[in-house]
């Protein structure tokens, strides 16, 4: 078992205003930093951007849609970190058809164009959107889009 097979974890809860958006943001990088300080695991520049902004989306929506706190998990395994957002509210999002005209209400989309999987489920309360990103730009690390099997 390689040192990128046991996960290596952090959460928060996050709960008031929307000024806790930029705290995920920066949670997301400094525990990247610390992964890739203490753990020796490679992370590129584009995985902590790409991951922040997944971030920003998740947090963004589920503090915009749901009331209440709201749990942020980031966990890196096998050259992947998950992002984890649960919320209050039970209704799962759709991503939207393409409108160019329409302003917001892009979140989901993007999260979706970047990660390698994007999982969605009701949870008993609420519910969790996870999303998975590459570590690296290694191309064979997946392509954006597809679930890995």
């Amino acid at each position: 078992m390689g040192p990128d097979s046991c996960p290596i974890q952090t959460a928060v809860v996050l709960d008031g205003d929307g000024s806790r958006i930029a705290e995920a943001r920066h949670l997301a990088g400094d525990f990247l930093t610390r992964v890739q300080a203490e753990h020796g695991l490679p992370v590129s520049a584009r995985a902590r951007d790409i991951t922040q902004l997944v971030v920003s989306e998740l947090v963004t929506n589920a503090r915009k849609y749901a009331p209440g706190p709201v749990l942020l998990e980031l966990r890196v395994t096998d050259g992947t970190v998950e992002v984890g957002v649960w919320d209050s509210e039970p209704v799962l999002p759709v991503a939207r058809s393409a409108d160019p005209s329409r302003v917001g209400q892009h979140g989901l989309e993007i999260v979706k164009a970047v990660a390698q999987y994007v999982d969605m489920e009701q949870q008993p309360i609420g519910k969790r959107i996870t999303a998975r990103l590459a570590l690296t730009d290694d191309p064979g690390a997946g392509v954006p889009g597809r679930v890995r099997r």
